[in-house]
């Protein structure tokens, strides 16, 4: 996943382009609703009413997704990070040996620069 430099992944930019995005949608549909409502001809008020109920419903499952994304993949997380509190503890030389490889690692490719 490329990083950009503020730090933010090309998913936390699709996802703030995406929520600007319906944000805009959500803002002309509303105009749009406002700007017919003083036309009185019969199917204007309908398509009117109808468009205004399907952005209410639409604004409430995105809601509904986002919250369960959000928790989702909160729970992975601590998920991923209880498996691997486990693996150190049931393995804790095996835990050292690795932090030392990489250490080491690290080490030789920064003493080459």
């Amino acid at each position: 996943m490329a990083m950009y430099p503020t730090g933010h992944s090309d998913r936390d930019t699709s996802t703030a382009q995406l929520k600007e995005d319906l944000h805009n949608l959500s803002r002309t549909v509303e105009e749009l609703v406002n700007a017919t409502a003083e036309d009185s001809r019969g199917n204007i008020k309908e398509m009117r009413d109808r468009a205004q109920q399907r952005l209410h419903e639409t604004r409430a499952r995105l809601e509904a997704r986002g919250e369960k994304l959000y928790h989702d993949t909160r729970d992975s997380m601590l998920d991923s990070a209880d498996i691997c509190d486990r693996y150190v503890h049931e393995n804790p030389w095996t835990s050292i040996g690795i932090g030392t490889a990489v250490g080491v690692v690290v080490g030789l490719l920064l003493g080459r620069r």
